[in-house]
């Protein structure tokens, strides 16, 4: 028997607040959360109880480093699944940030779906099958970087890899 795990997710960029809003941005993503904290669930109890959307909310989670992962062997299967669990019990918010920068943010996690699909498609594009370094795209767009910034941790089509923005590639193994 193991004992829980207390994790603690600490917030010190305002713009890790936009992974955090959006996890939990519907009711199928909010009742995902609470049942990813609750109990282990394969892609298939997450389809079967959610569907589609519970499906791409969890491949979401997992861009953003939200959950964790295991392999378990059920019943009458002949090789393991693997099952995801939230791996945050606590979000910590320690930041301070100039007002203009967090209501940017706070705009981008609220941003109408339209809106933000057209900003996300000019990024991508900007970005390439290679992908690009943040700089580099944060000038061609003429954006700040906290924009740019809230805008890929937005995004379940793009990702950050060290210092570039790439195009999201979910786990092959799923």
């Amino acid at each position: 028997m193991s004992a829980a795990i207390h994790r603690i997710k600490v917030v010190n960029d305002v713009s890790d607040l936009v992974p955090i809003l959006r996890a939990v941005d519907s009711p199928v993503k909010l009742k995902l959360v609470q049942r990813l904290g609750e109990a282990w669930l394969t892609l298939d109890d997450v389809e079967r109880e959610f569907g589609a959307e519970g499906k791409k909310a969890l491949a979401f989670f997992e861009k953003l480093r939200l959950i964790d992962t295991r392999w378990v062997a059920r019943e009458g299967r002949r090789q393991p699944d693997k099952s995801h669990h939230f791996y945050y019990s606590t979000i910590n918010i320690n930041t301070t940030s100039p007002l203009a920068e967090v209501s940017e943010v706070l705009a981008i996690a609220t941003m109408a779906a339209k809106e933000y699909a057209k900003l996300e498609e000019r990024i991508f594009q900007a970005v390439g099958t290679e992908g690009r370094f943040f700089s580099d795209v944060a000038e061609e767009l003429g954006m700040t970087p906290t924009r740019l910034k809230a805008l890929v941790k937005r995004s379940d089509k793009l990702e950050y890899r060290g210092h570039r923005i790439e195009r999201f590639q979910a786990d092959p193994a799923e």
